[in-house]
Parts: structure tokens; sequence; C-alpha cells
């Protein structure tokens, strides 16, 4: 997250604390290397949407659709992690 700061922060660093809710929503929307998928999807299963469209019309999903999507994401980036982890070890070994 500093690394980020620096680049949006002026020289004297006094407008660090107005870039933080941007550098948060950049890091939790990037995508893991370990989990492929991004923060943001692992907790909602859904893609950060920037911006606004009023004109679109979503379909509101039940909650039983919800946790299934959301177990299913879950489901991968923990196959995902399991799959880094013997990698790690077999480097290791």
């Amino acid at each position: 997250m500093e690394q980020y700061l620096r680049f949006f922060t002026e020289y004297r660093q006094r407008d660090w604390l107005e870039w933080l809710v941007i550098v948060d929503l950049v890091m939790n929307n990037k995508v893991h290397s370990a989990t492929k998928v991004s923060l943001f999807i692992a907790n909602y299963s859904r893609e950060l949407k920037m911006g606004v469209n009023t004109k679109r019309k979503e379909k509101v999903e039940n909650a039983m659709e919800f946790v299934e999507r959301i177990k299913k994401v879950h489901k991968e980036a923990r196959a995902a992690l399991r799959k880094v982890q013997e990698k790690i070890k077999r480097q290791v070994a």
C-alpha cells in the first residue's frame, strides 16, 4: 500500500489521506497471483464496478444464489492456494 501511496501523493506528502480510499479499492480489485481472483471477487463474488450506469437494469439475485456463487469462488481460491503451497513446499525441499 505504501508504494501505491507514493505514486499518488504530492511531493510534501500532505494529501496521502485523500488517496487512501482509492488505494484500498485498487488493491482489493487487484487479482492476486496465488488465488487468481481479487479480494473483491472473493468477498462479494462480483467485479468492482467503477462509475455508475443508471440506465442498466440488473436482476437482483436471491440470497441462496449469492451464497452458492460465493462458495464456488472460495472453493476455487482455496484450490489455487493449495496449489501454490505445494509448489513452495517442493521448492523448499
